[in-house]
């Protein structure tokens, strides 16, 4: 069986829209596109490094699928031989539409039933980068097996979020860490279930907290 690996660059605020350039992605008014650019070290190069240095396969959201297709197989210099093994890897592009999917070993997957037969079968896990729409659907139909998440010392205020809306409640395990020179916190999980809550309260709630929750309970608080 495959795992679905993510790895995300992210503000402080949790927002991954466009880090590599201002014309990544605009949608929605997003003017802080290239957020990244200051902000990567080589530390943060070495951790993407070793997320590609096996065998892998992508799994892309369609917008990152066309961000990926307009540049990977064009680019030069010190990126041409990342871009080499994008190019040889099979792209499983997760979308409903027939819009067409040009870039060589590129493949359809139409819903999260696809995805988990995918999963289930045999070849070289599954790497998503971007894709800020997967995660939802992903964590909800429990198919991410590990998340790499690389929060940058930098609030962008807006933009879209790596956990947006439909996000079910989880609780992560933490299985490796570390913060670069620049103060890039690089930070493993892995999924282990549900969110278990308690409660820090020692003694009876008092009347004034019971009035107190009287009227959050009316909107009143």
């Amino acid at each position: 069986m495959r795992k679905v690996i993510g790895a995300a660059f992210i503000s402080l605020d949790g927002v991954m829209q466009a880090p590599g350039g201002p014309d990544e992605d605009t949608t929605g008014g997003f003017a802080l596109g290239g957020w990244l650019f200051n902000s990567f070290d080589e530390e943060v190069g070495q951790q993407i490094d070793r997320l590609f240095s096996g065998d892998f396969d992508l799994l892309l959201g369609r917008r990152t699928y066309d961000i990926f297709a307009a540049y990977w197989p064009f680019v030069e210099g010190e990126d041409k031989a990342l871009g080499a093994r994008f190019d040889r890897a099979a792209k499983y592009v997760v979308t409903r539409g027939d819009q067409p999917l040009p870039w060589q070993n590129s493949h359809r997957v139409p819903d999260m039933s696809a995805l988990a037969e995918l999963k289930r079968g045999d070849g070289p896990d599954l790497i998503i980068q971007g894709s800020s729409t997967l995660y939802p659907q992903l964590l909800k139909a429990g198919l991410i097996d590990r998340l790499t998440v690389m929060t940058f010392p930098v609030v962008l205020g807006s933009g879209k979020r790596l956990f947006g809306d439909g996000t079910p409640p989880l609780s992560m395990r933490m299985i490796d860490h570390e913060v670069t020179g620049g103060g890039t916190v690089i930070a493993t999980y892995e999924p282990d279930g549900g969110v278990k809550p308690g409660s820090f309260q020692a003694i009876p709630p008092t009347a004034a907290e019971l009035e107190r929750r009287h009227r959050m309970k009316e909107g009143l608080w």
